[in-house]
């Protein structure tokens, strides 16, 4: 397996560059992020092996590659797509993952709300906290009220919850029969 190269990139296509290595070029998938100027890179490398092809993915950072490994092992991401993702850069992704934020992953080329989900519940255990994690699709008016509920000292599970179970359309209705849903619990 090629797991590091160091040598002169080109661009081949705007999601591959060559690495002449010795002589020798290897195309490699790369993302956005890479920089191509002549001067020799460094790349880590990630081997992926098909049965009709075996491709190479190309980072800057270890830490690109291992979140990359990650993205790639979640059922419906390819590693096309992985590269892709991997060019908005590690913390923005760690950032939108810790967030729950959908919309950030559905900017991608190929990533829907479904695999945007699904990113997000694979990764939040290796880099967040699962307790922040709501994917229902939450209304502005429900995050009010979530934000009304922790502001008068609920946790926010406990408040996404009580709002679940809440009975009224209108936000203030909303919020007065989560508190006494809260209030039958305690």
């Amino acid at each position: 397996m090629i797991a590091h190269l160091v040598g002169k990139p080109e661009r081949l296509t705007p999601d591959s560059i060559i690495v002449d290595v010795g002589g020798v070029g290897y195309k490699v998938f790369v993302g956005s992020s890479v920089p191509i100027s002549g001067e020799p890179i460094s790349l880590f490398i990630h081997t992926h092996v098909r049965e009709d092809s075996l491709d190479l993915y190309g980072f800057l950072t270890r830490e690109e590659l291992g979140l990359f490994k990650l993205v790639i092992n979640i059922s419906g991401i390819g590693p096309r797509t992985g590269v892709q993702l991997l060019s908005q850069g590690v913390k923005a992704i760690t950032k939108a993952v810790t967030q729950a934020d959908v919309d950030f992953f559905t900017s991608i080329p190929r990533l829907g709300k479904k695999n945007a989900q699904k990113i997000i519940i694979e990764l939040k255990p290796k880099l967040g906290d699962l307790t922040a994690l709501d994917l229902a699709g939450e209304t502005s008016e429900t995050k009010d009220a979530i934000n009304a509920l922790i502001n008068l000292g609920f946790k926010p599970r406990e408040a996404r919850e009580a709002l679940r179970q809440a009975e009224g359309e209108s936000l203030d209705d909303k919020i007065k029969s989560a508190l006494k849903n809260l209030g039958k619990r305690k």
